[in-house]
């Protein structure tokens, strides 16, 4: 495993790469790219995906790069909370994907012949239409599912929180998955 990088280095690296530096984001991540997959493929529910979300962890850290401001963290703080924010992101867009029983593009991620921002803005235009359709839902159906999905409740303790029977809470759930599913016109697994 590699040493942290000495921290002014690093903070060179940063400013070097605000400036448009491609060299400097290479340096970096020969710095920090083994320790941030390690971390990614342990903080991800899928370990596979560790690569892919490091990749993109320096592709955010590239593009915030002007705004790094050394007095607030040191760059190994900022790298890993950069990991650690797009880890949470990715795991809970998993988990909404699989609640809802929504499957994947026709082709598996890995194989998706379309380049990284193109599927990054196909993924962001999936979930604003599924925002929407979940802002559309009738009340109960909608904080149901956001408290089995969001604050990841089970049935029982959603029954509780609404008032409400656990048979209830999972015809709620159902009928607002069914909506999901016709309205946002994806595929079932």
């Amino acid at each position: 495993m590699t040493q942290p990088a000495p921290a002014a280095e690093a903070v060179a690296l940063m400013q070097r790469m605000g400036g448009g530096d491609r060299q400097a984001l290479a340096q970096l991540i020969g710095l920090y790219g083994r320790g941030v997959r390690s971390y990614c493929a342990r903080v991800l529910d899928q370990p596979g995906d560790a690569e892919d979300a490091a990749q993109e962890v320096f592709l955010r850290l590239w593009s915030s790069a002007q705004g790094y401001d050394p007095a607030r963290a040191s760059v190994a703080t900022w790298t890993y909370r950069i990991a650690l924010r797009h880890c949470i992101d990715r795991n809970r867009r998993a988990r909404v994907r699989r609640f809802l029983g929504l499957a994947g593009d026709a082709l598996p991620e890995a194989e998706d012949p379309r380049p990284d921002a193109l599927r990054g803005l196909a993924a962001r235009q999936d979930l604003a239409i599924v925002r929407r359709i979940v802002a559309d839902l009738p009340d109960r159906q909608r904080q149901a599912l956001l408290l089995k999905v969001v604050a990841e409740m089970e049935t029982a303790e959603i029954a509780g929180v609404m008032g409400a029977g656990i048979g209830a809470v999972e015809q709620l759930l159902v009928r607002a998955r069914a909506t999901l599913r016709a309205k946002a016109g994806l595929e079932l697994e």
